[in-house]
């Protein structure tokens, strides 16, 4: 007796692309269409509380359509990849085990990675990220960015800020390897495959206008009085969470050191320049099929890059 064939799993569909492009609405349609359940890729968007700055979806979007990886840390916590990792493929496995598509949807570059791709996470060791942050602030960034620059070069014309110089000499020191070693390439877990890649292209005078008018929109919705009620949750000491762009802003506010007008303009620009990022980060990608939005037909196109992706 032959062995049975083996049942193919639903692909797993991942709609990527700039902040303002239109990925809540195409995911949201694909899953009425694919019998799907959206897995969120935005890092912010896993905070408790940070709704209205991060567009996160509403029940009335959702219309019964699940979501998952959703206000799921506290925002004095760090958010980790490497955690979100575990979590998301966790529930791309759960979402197939119902015979249901699952759907990645966000802006999150690495997140994105982190789901689909074989990626290596280099180890942490707080005590030894304390020490080279003290030595960051007893012999200054100008020491510690040519110890890096020895020892990885590469990642040393890359980084800008202190904190990811900090955390490439935490991997240095604690596995011996270059930061640049653990970089990903671009090959999906086997498990997860079918893996189809989405891309929504927008062009940038329209991404411009899209991006300003869902600020203000986020402003006459309540964003002021959101950041208020996440202060008063300890949103301050959240590394991650009180930088995110809109919250990082709007914190000036309450501290009556700009305008909530001058605030909406910030973030704009900001917003603009995440876009810029994000862009350049997903272009990279060849595995990416790019759809231009809006268009009336989007989900027809969608449907049919997956169909020919999936036989």
């Amino acid at each position: 007796m032959s062995d049975p064939e083996p049942i193919e799993q639903a692909p797993l569909i991942a709609v990527v692309g700039a902040t303002a492009s239109g990925k809540t609405g195409l995911s949201l349609e694909l899953a009425r269409r694919l019998d799907g359940e959206v897995i969120n890729a935005d890092s912010m968007q896993l905070y408790r509380g940070m709704d209205i700055g991060t567009a996160k979806v509403t029940p009335e979007q959702a219309q019964g359509t699940p979501h998952h990886m959703i206000d799921l840390l506290h925002v004095t916590e760090e958010a980790s990849v490497a955690d979100y990792q575990t979590q998301a493929r966790g529930a791309v496995a759960e979402v197939r085990s119902r015979g249901r598509t699952p759907i990645l949807v966000g802006g999150s570059g690495l997140y994105v990675r982190s789901a689909l791709d074989v990626i290596e996470f280099p180890p942490t060791d707080p005590q030894l990220r304390a020490q080279i942050q003290a030595q960051l602030e007893e012999e200054g960034v100008v020491a510690l960015r040519e110890e890096l620059r020895e020892a990885d070069p590469e990642t040393a014309s890359a980084i800008k800020d202190e904190r990811r110089l900090v955390r490439a000499l935490e991997v240095i020191r604690l596995t011996g390897r270059t930061f640049t070693s653990f970089m990903p390439q671009r090959v999906y877990e086997p498990n997860l495959k079918p893996v189809v890649q989405l891309g929504l292209r927008v062009d940038r005078p329209l991404l411009h206008e899209r991006i300003s008018a869902r600020v203000h929109q986020m402003r006459q919705s309540g964003l002021l009085e959101e950041v208020r009620d996440l202060e008063a949750e300890g949103l301050r000491s959240g590394r991650t969470a009180s930088a995110a762009i809109g919250y990082h802003q709007f914190l000036r506010v309450v501290d009556g050191l700009q305008t909530e007008e001058e605030a909406v303009q910030d973030t704009i620009v900001a917003t603009r320049r995440f876009a810029r990022r994000q862009e350049t980060w997903f272009r990279a990608d060849p595995r990416i099929t790019w759809l231009d939005a809006p268009d009336a037909q989007l989900g027809d196109y969608a449907m049919e890059a997956i169909r020919r992706q999936t036989g």
